[in-house]
């Protein structure tokens, strides 16, 4: 069924935009603190934000292509 996956691709793609803004917001906050490296959290929300990613995808390829 075509677009059978738009609202909870749209749903990830919102996840995905808040995931990177925490992390922006993490980076943001080692930063005016000093920090020379960067916050764990901040790769974690990276990490997490890249498989949300990789869902939207899965989810937006074709049938045929999930099948084999």
């Amino acid at each position: 069924m075509p677009g059978e996956f738009g609202d909870i691709r749209s749903r990830l793609e919102a996840i995905s935009e808040e995931l990177a803004d925490l992390a922006i917001e993490r980076l943001r906050e080692s930063i005016d603190a000093g920090g020379r490296e960067l916050p764990v959290d901040e790769r974690r929300l990276t990490r997490a934000r890249r498989a949300v990613e990789k869902a939207m995808s899965i989810l937006a390829e074709p049938d045929d292509l999930v099948d084999g």
